[in-house]
């Protein structure tokens, strides 16, 4: 006679269970809300026991934590590595770069995680300024440093970095925190990658640098 135990809920790799726990508290915390979400309800969606959770995660404080980083770290250590690696043109690096940021916020749980950070960063201002230091900082310093790049090469004009960057970046964040508020309430959707097309078109036209001849009119 099989035991509990023995159950096939059971019997997966000790190893996978950390990204399992991560991966239902982060869509629980995305529905439900930070302080909403039960570490109870993170356990039975995770398929574990609440005292297996507490084997991993402290507090559920770190569960959010480590679900953040699990889920967009990775991809801010590799657009890191891109620019500092990368012979591209500003242009197109900003270019690169953008797609693959609506890539991941479509294809993945991040696509909640504005609305997320947002919604709970006063009640919780510890998270806020985790996400704050350990996301959103070093996504501006990339994107800094193609602006910057892109300034010193002469393709972009000299400009306000820290207002560049927030105007790069707000509007896409916005859509995402959007389309979490309002779709549930018959919000005709927007296609994100479409939307960031037409605005990083926008945000070229006014940041390219003018050419000679212009410059020089009268």
């Amino acid at each position: 006679m099989n035991t509990p135990c023995s159950s096939p809920r059971w019997q997966r790799r000790k190893d996978a269970r950390p990204s399992e726990i991560t991966s239902a508290a982060l869509a629980l915390f995305i529905q439900k809300g930070f302080a909403a979400t039960k570490l109870d309800e993170v356990a039975r969606a995770a398929g574990v026991t609440k005292g297996t959770l507490y084997l991993y995660f402290s507090s559920k404080e770190e569960l959010f934590k480590a679900a953040i980083r699990e889920t967009l770290i990775p991809s801010i250590q590799m657009a890191e590595e891109f620019v500092a690696d990368s012979k591209l043109s500003a242009t197109e690096m900003l270019t690169h770069l953008m797609n693959k940021w609506v890539e991941l916020i479509v294809e993945s749980p991040a696509n909640g995680i504005s609305k997320l950070v947002v919604a709970e960063a006063g009640n919780f201002p510890d998270l806020a300024n985790f996400y704050l230091n350990e996301v959103m900082t070093r996504v501006r310093k990339v994107f800094g440093e193609v602006l910057e790049r892109g300034i010193q090469a002469g393709e972009f004009r000299p400009m306000h970095l820290g207002f560049a960057i927030k105007e790069i970046i707000s509007p896409v964040i916005l859509q995402t925190i959007w389309h979490h508020t309002f779709s549930p309430y018959g919000q005709e959707a927007m296609d994100l990658g479409e939307f960031t097309r037409f605005h990083l078109s926008v945000v070229l036209k006014g940041i390219q640098a003018a050419p000679d001849n212009t410059e020089n009119q009268a």
